[in-house]
């Protein structure tokens, strides 16, 4: 009997873990919008790890069957690795498939993650986004004016166009944090009250 019961109360608490996870912050005009652009952007630019194997798989039958090494392949190989990376971050913040690493945040209630998630897109997010984003303006200027190409023998030259890539990556996670922090501030701070005084004035 008292095993039965620890498997009910077992089940009871899987179920609601399973209900928690199923409940999402709600959407907004602002953050349907930009949600839906940088999905087709981030579905779009996945392509290119298609392109990136074909690549290895390129350099990799060159080097040992052919014995002949590219760097510019080998080159190639980083810039397609770095431009789905950095596309890919607003995609998996829109699309919350980004990696938690916070044991216990599955088991949180929806507002306590809308909280937690709140302090740290302010606090944390936001601010390395800035940061970023101010010194990559310089970094890809002073590769333009130079006209920086790759150190290595036969590497690749516009060496500032990868540098660009870190600009427009992190541009788009920028877009994909504010439709992020306007679906958690929908949660938090519901406008519901308001709408409804308006109504009854008008």
């Amino acid at each position: 009997m008292h095993n039965n019961n620890e498997i009910k109360i077992t089940q009871g608490l899987t179920e609601l873990d399973s209900l928690n996870q199923d409940i999402e912050l709600p959407v907004t005009k602002f953050s349907t919008w930009l949600d839906n652009t940088l999905i087709y952007i981030g579905k779009s630019v996945s392509l290119i790890w298609i392109f990136l194997i074909a690549v290895i798989i390129f350099n990799v039958f060159m080097r040992y069957i052919l014995g002949e090494g590219r760097i510019e392949f080998e080159e190639l190989q980083w810039h397609l690795y770095s431009i789905g990376w950095l596309f890919g971050l607003s995609y998996c913040l829109v699309t919350d498939n980004h990696v938690r690493v916070d044991l216990v945040h599955h088991r949180l209630t929806l507002r306590t993650k809308a909280w937690l998630e709140l302090l740290g897109l302010l606090f944390f997010l936001i601010p390395f986004i800035c940061i970023v984003l101010w010194y990559a303006v310089p970094f890809i200027a002073y590769s333009w004016t130079t006209g920086e190409i790759s150190g290595a023998p036969g590497g690749l030259p516009y060496r500032w166009l990868i540098k660009a890539v870190l600009f427009l990556g992190f541009m788009l996670l920028a877009f994909a944090t504010l439709s992020r922090l306007s679906r958690v501030c929908a949660y938090l701070f519901p406008l519901k009250a308001h709408a409804s005084h308006v109504q009854a004035i008008a």
